[in-house]
């Protein structure tokens, strides 16, 4: 599959670790999640996507709702 931004096929796949802070100021002394997504890295121009296991998301959801 080519990269969506330059268009060629220089693509690598890497498992990642991030650690998630949630937006606003309320948010400021929830704790942080850490996350294991997998990294799409285009080798030429750098254009990075990144996929959240199913299992990361109910945490991350948990984290910006209301």
């Amino acid at each position: 599959m080519p990269c969506q931004k330059c268009g060629l096929e220089q693509q690598s796949k890497f498992n990642a670790e991030i650690n998630v802070h949630f937006p606003g100021n309320e948010s400021r002394d929830k704790a942080s999640i850490l996350i294991f997504p997998e990294l799409l890295v285009c080798l030429n121009c750098g254009f990075t996507e990144l996929t959240i296991s199913k299992k990361d998301l109910p945490s991350l959801a948990l984290g910006v709702a209301k």
